[in-house]
């Protein structure tokens, strides 16, 4: 399969120059897993975009310290490519802000968290009526937390496939070809360490304490990465696809 990653970090701080981009962070998660894929990657925030839609098996959006509800230029344009993206009947994963960004773009809303930032490893439980990539798995599942906006309004014929008393909307689905997560499947158990203690600052001590104690069960990443890879596989277009390296 070739996977667009649509990369949407606005972070350009000494921080995350120290660390991969988030574009390759997916990379990497998804060459876990498939390590024959290809991965194109876009930059959106310098206005990179793909161009041919049909050149792709499959869509990526990932997370950014921007909000959904910016004006930023950029922000616009991914709005206006999703519903495209679903109207191609194109599989499309989105974690945190694609996850917002995919909500907003076909009809939900965003917002602040009610109880503030949720930061760290957390717990988020699949429904009864979770997605068939997840092959019956309910079993609650770790996560990489770091979100101080949730979905608030699910878009139409949207459904909630993960749930805890922090985010009602831990992830959700629309058919069989949209697959979103309020978290972030990429980041490593060494990154989510490094981001808690870049935040940890700038967070109510409470929650920056909270979100240190987290550490000590790292994030359940495989499981996580075969259910997206799982989605992307079940929801394909089977239509063949030009080869070649991956950009």
């Amino acid at each position: 399969m070739h996977i667009a990653v649509l990369a949407t970090n606005t972070d350009t701080s000494a921080f995350a120059a120290r660390h991969p981009d988030d574009g390759h962070k997916f990379r990497a998660l998804i060459h876990g897993m498939r390590p024959d894929w290809r991965i194109s990657i876009f930059d959106l925030p310098a206005g990179d975009f793909p161009d041919v839609l049909a050149d792709y098996d499959g869509f990526v959006i990932g997370g950014s310290p921007a909000s959904v509800n910016d004006d930023a230029p950029w922000i616009g344009r991914l709005l206006r490519l999703i519903p495209a993206i679903v109207a191609q009947n194109r599989p499309l994963f989105g974690a945190c802000f694609g996850h917002q960004a995919i909500a907003v773009a076909l009809g939900g809303t965003v917002a602040p968290n009610p109880g503030g930032w949720v930061f760290g490893v957390t717990e988020t439980t699949p429904t009864a009526t979770a997605a068939p990539w997840m092959q019956g798995d309910l079993r609650p599942i770790r996560v990489n937390a770091a979100h101080s906006e949730q979905v608030t309004a699910l878009p139409p014929g949207a459904e909630v496939i993960s749930t805890n008393s922090d985010c009602a909307v831990g992830a959700m689905r629309i058919g069989p070809f949209v697959f979103t997560t309020q978290y972030h499947p990429e980041m490593t158990a060494d990154f989510i360490a490094a981001l808690v203690e870049d935040y940890a600052d700038d967070l109510p001590e409470p929650v920056a304490a909270q979100a240190r104690r987290s550490l000590g069960q790292p994030a359940d990443s495989y499981r996580m990465a075969a259910w997206i890879v799982g989605f992307l596989e079940q929801g394909q277009v089977t239509t063949a696809r030009p080869t070649g390296p991956s950009r």
